[in-house]
């Protein structure tokens, strides 16, 4: 595997030129992300660099632009939340150690080549978490908007909400209202030139400087200028499994986050992600950005695509994106100080509501009734409980279901016979021939299609109910595979039909299926002649030898 994948200089204007607009885009959305999760505007924007200077060389998609995204700030805030109100001068040490874990465990993902299976998650699982991601951010960003400090905690938010409306600020809820209805209304063919947050922060911030009352609405206020201080790794034992827990979540949230965003570049550019690089790269930066006090990230989709659509295909993109965002750092940190909250909470709001599902809950009113009832349920486990809880439940019981289905279809497929063989299509003339003429003395257990535990169950009760017989025939010819559950009920079948002096077939045993039983011993219950490659030759020895009996 080589160290840096896709670099080369042959588009090094349209890198630089995408770099750049996506940088334009991830400032604004850096602040107020970095505001959000309370660790400050500056822990946005290092965020930002670190996540996208790194996740973009190491990473596996090429053009993918990474950086604090809304899903992540929203654990990323209560994880903050959580550890500086039991420690608050190490809390925050805490907060940055679980970040640089984060990373460490997605570095792992790749390593164990798990990119595949990250986005292996039901759509309606997705769908509720993600729309219930848009609703916390949504509704944490009321407060502000409002011209009230922000809650922790969505329950909070909402218990806080009716007094926050009686006694807003009216100068921070015409910044908001206005910064909203820019980023809503600007004209695509503006916004293609200037983004449309980029052009709220700044109108934003100019009428408050130049129409308002100092100290009329909350700012930011102070941003440290400079490079960022190394933060030096500390765990409390007494947390670790606070901890732990938090990190395992960043980092699949920021997995599968990054992976649904590497599948929209392929669409644009046509090529394909490599998964676990991807992991890797969004490890990395990760892990970084918890050493110099950066919020966690993955690979963001607006930005990602406005990189694209700029011009930018390889990582040298990300790399010129994050470089642009450190000499905003370096230089124009005092500029952003009088940034009104208001305008980064409209601004958040509207990130906010992209990051709903509305394209699905458009037709939730089509979909199975199983369907909706899930992604209800998942989202609000995640708005009102903990997103570790909603994704928890929510694939586990989608696993269910799904299992419960293809149990069914596994069973359906399950045909035992005896005289009465025409319920199997694929037997030949001679087969059907050789079973009516034994009169139900040979048992044909033929099974179709991979078999699982699922179907365990299912497949010993239809023999439980199956008439009296002398020989007994396992036809795997149709089953590519199947997993040890059914292999061993498949011995304790064969075990009460040796016990009670029946003969035991297996027909076409392929690569997979013999490997199985063999590891399991089960073969060696059986006599080399009664391994069949072809059902007719199997069916014709028992035959032969019910008729000798």
């Amino acid at each position: 595997m080589a160290l840096l994948r896709g670099i080369h200089f042959r588009n090094i204007r349209g890198d630089v030129f995408g770099g750049i607009t996506a940088a334009v885009v991830a400032l604004p959305l850096a602040l107020a992300f970095g505001v959000s999760s309370g660790a400050g505007p500056i822990a946005g924007i290092y965020g930002a660099i670190f996540v996208g200077f790194f996740a973009s060389l190491f990473g596996g998609t090429p053009a993918q632009v990474s950086g604090p995204t809304g899903p992540m700030t929203v654990v990323m805030a209560a994880v903050f939340t959580q550890f500086s109100a039991i420690d608050p001068v190490q809390g925050p040490i805490l907060a940055f150690t679980v970040v640089l874990m984060s990373g460490f465990f997605q570095v792992l993902f790749g390593l164990f080549k798990l990119g595949k299976y990250i986005t292996l998650m039901p759509f309606p699982v997705i769908s509720g978490f993600m729309s219930g991601i848009g609703v916390i951010i949504i509704i944490l960003e009321l407060a502000p908007l409002l011209g009230h400090h922000g809650e922790s905690s969505v329950i909070a938010s909402l218990q806080m909400l009716p007094e926050n409306i009686l006694s807003y600020q009216a100068s921070a809820l015409l910044l908001g209202v206005l910064t909203l209805l820019i980023v809503f209304l600007c004209p695509k063919s503006i916004a293609k030139i200037i983004p449309s947050p980029l052009i709220a922060l700044f109108l934003g911030t100019l009428i408050y400087i130049a129409l308002l009352p100092e100290n009329s609405v909350p700012v930011i206020g102070t941003i440290p200028s400079g490079l960022p201080e190394f933060i030096f790794p500390s765990i409390d034992f007494a947390l670790l499994e606070d901890m732990l827990l938090a990190a395992i979540m960043l980092a699949a949230l920021g997995s599968i986050d990054s992976l649904l965003t590497s599948l929209v570049a392929d669409n644009i550019v046509k090529e394909q992600h490599d998964s676990d690089r991807e992991l890797i790269g969004q490890g990395v930066g990760n892990m970084m950005a918890g050493l110099f006090g950066g919020l966690p990230g993955a690979g963001a989709t607006m930005r990602t695509v406005i990189n694209i659509r700029a011009g930018g295909k390889t990582p040298l993109s990300g790399a010129v994106h994050a470089i642009a965002l450190l000499l905003v750092v370096l230089g124009a940190g005092p500029l952003a100080e009088d940034i009104p909250h208001a305008v980064l909470a409209g601004i958040l709001i509207k990130v906010g509501i992209d990051i709903i599902d509305w394209n699905f809950l458009k037709r939730l009113h089509r979909a199975p009734i199983f369907v909706v009832v899930l992604m209800l349920l998942v989202f609000g486990l995640t708005v009102f409980v903990d997103l570790v809880s909603a994704v928890i439940v929510g694939v586990f019981i989608a696993n269910v279901i799904t299992i419960k289905h293809l149990s069914d279809i596994q069973i359906d497929s399950i045909r035992v016979v005896a005289d009465q063989p025409d319920d199997i299509d694929q037997l030949s003339p001679r087969e059907k021939e050789i079973l009516v003429s034994a009169g139900g003395k040979i048992l044909l257990y033929h099974l179709e299609g991979p078999i699982s535990y699922a179907s365990v169950k299912g497949m010993t009760k239809k023999l439980t109910n199956s008439q009296p017989h002398d020989a007994l025939m396992f036809d795997f010819t149709s089953v590519p595979l199947i997993d040890v559950s059914t292999a061993m009920a498949i011995e304790n079948i064969m075990v009460e039909a040796l016990t009670a002096n029946r003969s035991v077939y297996m027909i076409g045993i392929n690569g997979p299926v013999r490997s199985v039983l063999s590891k399991m011993q089960i073969l060696n219950r059986l006599a080399d002649e009664c391994l069949f490659d072809k059902r007719i030759d199997a069916l014709e020895a028992a035959h032969q030898r019910i008729s000798l009996s």
